[in-house]
């Protein structure tokens, strides 16, 4: 397994953070492709309707999930400061812990998610045409949610180690097994969005398997031994204050998400389904651009566990410029491909396509803005700082964004009126943050070991 890690200490920055950047957005991408997958196969087999059954739960299921797997970042932070200090015993530690973390996670997060899925959706204002389907296919995926919890928290070791490729062929085998069975599901058995769910469900459940097996046969610190595993007091301590608020934020971010949701469903089901198809397609942009993001998280955290500040400041202007192009040139394709990528999901509503049209236009377009943003997030917490973005995305982008949905949209009640909360959330939040990183980078740059905690 020592081929597959790419060094982070050492060598030319630029090409180490493109080389191991690139398995994370090819890996991301798979992974969207489960839900992509849902919504095409529903869309082509089983009309509108379907899709906005399934995108009406999108929001929602991240609210949830996305907390429990923001904390696996605390894992891969603990993981990269333990390699970069070349302290053996930390990663060890860090690694035996991280698991059974997920294990107990992932099993609260299925009693809420299968307990209150109709609850929570009707609290959305759901469209009565489509919460019977919701419902069913947000509480299949809650059953199996264990899975992508315990997949992210190793995955996350993994990329801390310098290896990106491994979860990139696990993600592979499980989107093409998905892929298969959403259509045997749905084509043959006629599941509808039951179908789909539980072809998403099991294919997760392979990749998570996968991914375990990989850290089981590694031969150096991260190596996974199933009877060392326990709660080290600890590392439970370090993945959680750098976790905590990871997922915090990840979370707050699903709050303000399913508040704009909300007021989607207040448009009707049309819009919904045009909006649930343009927000897939730009989950493939968050696929290209939140890579970079874990890119500044493992490069910035190893080098600053070594010590390594001039590597940090380096690894952060790579981090920006890329995401920056990176994110340019895909708002452009979006924006001049659209109606092709959106009739791919909603092939019987024209109605549904342009009012996707007009969300690209409106957000997917400043894409780039999210990009660069999430870029000095990672960085930030990479030197162990995690409460300091978490504070200023918590005021910044949820705060502002659910302060105009509030306080502007009704009094600009449109969807161009709604739509203009996410630009500008990311525009504040963006300098608030550059001024942060400058602050965090001068403290814990004083001290080349280990900076002081914030």
């Amino acid at each position: 397994m020592r081929s597959r890690n790419r060094s982070m200490l050492e060598g030319p920055l630029f090409v180490n953070i493109i080389l191991y950047t690139i398995p994370i957005i090819l890996t991301s991408v798979l992974q969207l492709l489960f839900n992509a997958a849902d919504l095409v196969v529903v869309g082509r087999f089983c009309g509108s309707m379907s899709v906005a059954a399934v995108g009406a739960t999108t929001h929602l299921t991240h609210l949830l999930v996305n907390f429990f797997v923001g904390i696996s970042v605390g894992a891969g932070v603990a993981v990269a400061h333990g390699i970069g200090r070349r302290d053996g015993e930390e990663v060890r530690r860090t690694v035996h812990t991280a698991l059974p973390m997920a294990l107990v996670c992932g099993a609260v997060l299925t009693l809420v998610g299968v307990t209150c899925s109709e609850t929570f959706l009707r609290m959305m204002d759901t469209p009565a045409s489509v919460l019977p389907l919701s419902t069913v296919y947000m509480k299949i995926c809650f059953a199996g949610v264990t899975f992508t919890v315990v997949y992210n928290f190793c995955a996350a070791i993994l990329r801390a180690a310098g290896d990106t490729r491994s979860p990139l062929v696990f993600l592979t085998l499980s989107g093409v097994i998905n892929v298969l069975m959403n259509l045997f599901f749905v084509c043959i058995l006629h599941m509808n969005v039951a179908g789909v769910a539980l072809a998403t469900t099991l294919s997760q459940g392979i990749s998570a398997v996968l991914v375990v097996i990989a850290l089981m046969r590694r031969q150096d610190e991260c190596r996974l031994e199933l009877k060392k595993m326990r709660f080290y007091a600890e590392q439970i301590r370090k993945i959680i204050r750098i976790g905590l608020p990871a997922g915090t934020q990840s979370a707050l971010f699903s709050v303000s998400n399913v508040l704009v949701q909300s007021s989607v469903n207040s448009f009707g089901d049309v819009f919904v389904s045009g909006t649930a198809a343009a927000a897939n397609v730009e989950g493939f942009m968050y696929a290209g651009v939140n890579a970079y993001h874990q890119s500044a998280v493992n490069f910035v955290g190893q080098n600053a566990g070594a010590g390594q500040y001039d590597r940090v400041k380096k690894t952060l202007r790579i981090c920006l410029g890329s995401v920056m192009v990176t994110g340019i040139a895909m708002s452009t394709g979006i924006c001049v491909f659209g109606r092709q990528l959106l009739s791919l999901y909603i092939p019987d509503s024209p109605e549904a396509v342009a009012w996707g049209l007009f969300r690209f236009y409106n957000v997917g377009s400043l894409y780039f803005l999210f990009g660069m943003m999430d870029v000095l997030t990672g960085a930030i917490r990479g030197m162990g700082s995690s409460l300091v973005p978490m504070v200023i995305c918590l005021l910044g982008a949820c705060g502002l964004r659910i302060l105009w949905i509030l306080a502007v949209f009704p009094l600009w009640r449109t969807p161009g009126g709604l739509y203009k909360c996410y630009p500008i959330s990311w525009i504040v939040t963006l300098a608030a943050l550059l001024v942060a990183y400058g602050i965090v980078y001068r403290k814990h740059a004083k001290n080349l070991v280990k900076g002081p905690e914030l």
